[in-house]
């Protein structure tokens, strides 16, 4: 970590106000593409570590008017603004889109929100699960027997909210840059929740996908497409879609009786998902993987959070780095000519206040 900063976003000046989760989350996105992200802190509070890397830290009071003004004074020469807060609150604080870009007219302004900056719920509370429940696709996840899981907080958050971010920021930049004109970007976490389960509106407007739990072919209703438990309480994950995957599996694990020709056979799928859980409880979770390792069949081990970084094509890619005894995921994507890459650990407050003022505002 040399805090050297390359990337395609080098030279990227994105102001941060500190939030919760999704917002941060981008913001190290951006950091980990080259981006200098300074984060504006509240003095005395501790912001989120797990997702600061790359970034540098201001402590700014936004309730006294000098430290608003040294935040209005950062924004006039940044790029990317991004701010999680619930709507209204930076116009309270005079940091809203209106001043911000009347000040910085090429200015990019991101605002991360659950419900968006607009609609009957805009300003009530909220978390993944709740952005997620109003999608559709929390209904359709889990057994049809037993209450929706929460899925962590990887889809409306993660994906709906951060993802959607840095896509509507780059796509922003990209505009700002060709025009001088910038623009406000608003995500909601249930609009980007709702676009990643576009696919599954469409399957059923065309009548293949019924709106019920464990209906179809992709929620585990389909034998080949569901998680098994083994002998030692281990789970594999088999995705034997396409029929000449399913064909390899069938080779691999000896399945040859007649009713596994029936892939599609929504009726036989109940009998074939009984056999396939009485096979898979007879062996550990890793002998069965090393029936099918390196072939088409479709199957993989369900690790866990602490198994992960060990396997060996996560090892070979260096998907996961080292840190302070335990492992963070490394950038992603991968770029051929302008690598990510992590330019420094996480900063604590206000660490980083005379080399921003020095280096944005020209403060010796």
């Amino acid at each position: 970590m040399t805090g050297i900063r390359h990337g395609p976003l080098a030279g990227v000046r994105v102001l941060e106000f500190a939030a919760l989760g999704p917002g941060p989350f981008a913001a190290m996105l951006l950091a980990d593409l080259g981006a200098d992200v300074v984060r504006i802190d509240r003095p005395g509070t501790v912001s989120d570590q797990v997702l600061s890397r790359g970034k540098r830290s201001i402590g700014l009071d936004l309730k006294q008017a000098a430290d608003v003004h040294v935040a209005l004074e950062l924004a006039d020469r940044a790029e990317l603004v991004v701010e999680g807060y619930r709507p209204g609150v930076m116009e309270r604080l005079g940091l809203g889109p209106d001043i911000l870009m009347g000040r910085n007219a090429a200015l990019v302004y991101g605002r991360m929100t659950g419900w968006g900056q607009t609609g009957p719920l805009s300003h009530a509370a909220g978390h993944d699960i709740n952005y997620l429940a109003l999608t559709g696709a929390l209904h359709a996840i889990g057994p049809a027997d037993a209450p929706p899981p929460p899925p962590l907080n990887l889809i409306a958050d993660f994906g709906g909210g951060s993802l959607y971010l840095v896509m509507g920021l780059l796509a922003a930049l990209t505009h700002a840059r060709a025009t001088g004109e910038g623009q406000v970007v608003d995500v909601a976490m249930t609009d980007g929740a709702i676009s990643l389960a576009g696919l599954f509106q469409g399957l059923i407007r065309e009548g293949r996908w019924q709106d019920q739990r464990m209906s179809n072919y992709l929620d585990g209703a389909a034998p080949w497409y569901r998680c098994y438990r083994c002998q030692d309480g281990k789970f594999v994950a088999v995705g034997a879609i396409e029929p000449q995957f399913w064909q390899t599996l069938r080779d691999r694990l000896g399945l040859t009786d007649a009713i596994f020709d029936a892939q599609n056979d929504v009726a036989c799928w109940p009998e074939v998902a009984a056999r396939m859980e009485a096979l898979f409880a007879q062996r550990p979770r890793d002998e069965w993987c090393a029936l099918t390792e390196g072939s088409d069949a479709c199957l993989s081990p369900v690790l866990s959070f602490a198994e992960a970084p060990a396997h060996p094509h996560n090892v070979a890619r260096g998907a996961f780095l080292q840190v302070d005894g335990g492992h963070d995921a490394a950038p992603a994507p991968r770029l051929s000519r302008t690598p990510a890459q992590v330019s420094g650990p996480p900063p604590a407050t206000d660490a980083d206040r005379t080399r921003v003022l020095a280096e944005w505002l020209g403060r010796g």
